[in-house]
């Protein structure tokens, strides 16, 4: 097995164990304070009902989101957009999630000049958040939510598959979702066509094709530099 589907591999498992000691801690939290309901079994829906909901359809434009800041503050994702965004979805318990933290703060530096932005949305407890932040700087904005950001997270079309990270035009529209963790040649990529869109220069469907071609090819010639584990020393 290729390292890196290896490494993939274990960020699925270490992710979904994550995120059952999230869903497990928030329901811990919820017995203390909401008696179950009796109805809740008669309310659930059938199974084909569930399936259904389960396969969401990534919207075309920016969703009416409204989660809490770091202060507490009701903010609406709308108020950050009308400009190039990025919207990266991500949990404190996700490896993958931490590791691009530092990039986000890059690439927020480097592209002050195309008025772009990136806000982080943290699907986690937020007393976990607060603490991670005292050790880990975060230099853009950032929403927090548990049960609401999950809800956040299912309106672009999501699930748990944290991180990922969505590309907005400066008119709301969305470009593009990267699923996993984003790399820095993805990211300059996506804002370059965002930039375009902007100037005119392409079509957002046209920098759709693009950017949906620019990551296949970045990800194959990942993909063909990791070697081999049985290729590696010793093996």
């Amino acid at each position: 097995m290729p390292r890196a589907l290896l490494a993939a591999a274990i960020v699925l498992v270490s992710g979904a164990l994550g995120f059952a000691l999230f869903k497990w801690k928030h329901a811990q939290s919820e017995t203390l304070t909401i008696a179950p309901s009796p109805t809740a079994a008669a309310a659930a829906p059938a199974p084909a009902e569930a399936d259904a909901t389960a396969k969401k359809k990534i919207p075309d434009t920016l969703p009416d989101i409204t989660l809490a800041d770091k202060d507490g503050k009701p903010t609406p994702l709308s108020s950050l957009a009308g400009r190039p965004l990025m919207v990266n979805f991500w949990a404190t318990w996700c490896a993958p999630c931490r590791r691009e933290i530092p990039l986000l703060n890059k690439i927020r530096v480097q592209r002050r000049a195309q008025n772009a932005e990136i806000v982080g949305v943290a699907v986690d407890f937020r007393e976990d958040v607060l603490k991670f932040l005292q050790k880990t700087p975060l230099n853009y904005p950032l929403l927090i939510g548990e049960e609401d950001g999950l809800a956040a997270a299912e309106a672009f079309g999501m699930g748990m598959a944290f991180p990922f990270s969505v590309f907005v035009d400066s008119q709301k529209r969305i470009l593009t979702i990267k699923v996993g963790e984003l790399h820095e040649d993805e990211a300059n990529f996506a804002f370059d066509r965002l930039r375009d869109i902007d100037n005119g220069t392409l079509t957002r469907e046209a920098a759709q094709t693009a950017v949906a071609d620019a990551f296949r090819e970045m990800a194959v010639k990942r993909a063909q530099a990791e070697p081999a584990i049985g290729n590696s020393p010793g093996k």
